[in-house]
């Protein structure tokens, strides 16, 4: 921790993602006005202490619904990347660990999945259960796993011979100890990186689909509809795009920024 702490770059993300993260609780417990109250009156109105971010083309607090999008922005990127390191972990560790035919099978599952675009997954499970939080939650998931599954395969692929894991074997160790408590704590950095760099693409992926129409629905104060409703306004209203666009750069350039940390000291730059 200390070495994490002592790294510019790491610091620099943390105070992003905090800052983020602190505007995400502070909306949970207050919010300046009610996110989804229409009022056309005061629609495209200009920065004020009314209305420290302007209003919306609906008259809607820009602010309160910036505060009210980081819960869904965050809920989406923990989800996604938890269930990847999950689900992409024990595959990872499985098919690199034991290699042969269970290799096999995992390295062919992942070569799949990455084959198949997201936003065809996306479009497909619209199609089928149609758009909304939970479809959007699930395809990301699935787009998350080849990601860990690649990394942490890789990982015990690059031990699984080594002189502590042989060690452990000759003193009886069963292969879920080994797995656990010799190799995974060596590849924690790869993993740190992993689900940084999952998280801002969690972010980045929902922000896409919802702004093509595919994830969040109205009235839900998704990023990507926010850039979506201000695209027609970008000339005479900038703040309405410029301030969601800044909120979802935040989190995003602070998670890179932490992963680019973690992996710059793991090999030692």
């Amino acid at each position: 921790m200390s070495r994490y702490l002592s790294d510019t770059k790491i610091v620099s993300g943390m105070v992003m993602v905090f800052c983020a993260f602190l505007c995400m609780v502070t909306g949970m417990f207050f919010l300046p006005y009610n996110p989804d109250a229409i009022d056309i009156p005061h629609k495209l109105q200009f920065i004020s202490f009314a209305h420290p971010f302007g209003t919306d083309n609906l008259g809607r607090d820009l602010l309160s619904r910036i505060m009210t999008g980081y819960r869904i922005s965050f809920f989406i990127g923990i989800s996604a990347s938890c269930f990847g390191l999950m689900a992409g972990g024990i595959a990872g560790m499985l098919g690199g660990y034991f290699g042969g035919k269970t290799d096999a099978v995992v390295g062919k599952l992942i070569d799949i999945q990455m084959a198949f675009p997201g936003i065809l997954l996306a479009l497909m499970l619209a199609a089928i259960a149609g758009t909304g939080m939970h479809t959007t939650v699930f395809s990301l998931c699935i787009m998350s796993i080849p990601r860990f599954a690649r990394v942490i395969r890789s990982g015990f692929i690059r031990y699984r011979n080594s002189f502590m894991v042989m060690s452990a074997r000759s003193r009886g160790a069963s292969a879920l100890r080994i797995m656990i408590h010799h190799i995974l704590p060596n590849i924690h950095n790869d993993i740190l990186t992993t689900f940084s760099i999952s998280f801002a693409y969690a972010i980045m992926n929902e922000t896409g689909l919802s702004y093509l129409g595919l994830g969040i629905q109205p009235p839900s104060p998704s990023f990507g509809r926010m850039l979506n409703d201000a695209q027609n306004y970008i000339m005479t209203s900038p703040w309405f795009i410029l301030f969601p666009a800044i909120a979802v750069a935040i989190p995003v350039a602070g998670m890179m920024l932490i992963g680019d940390g973690i992996s710059s000291l793991k090999n030692g730059t």
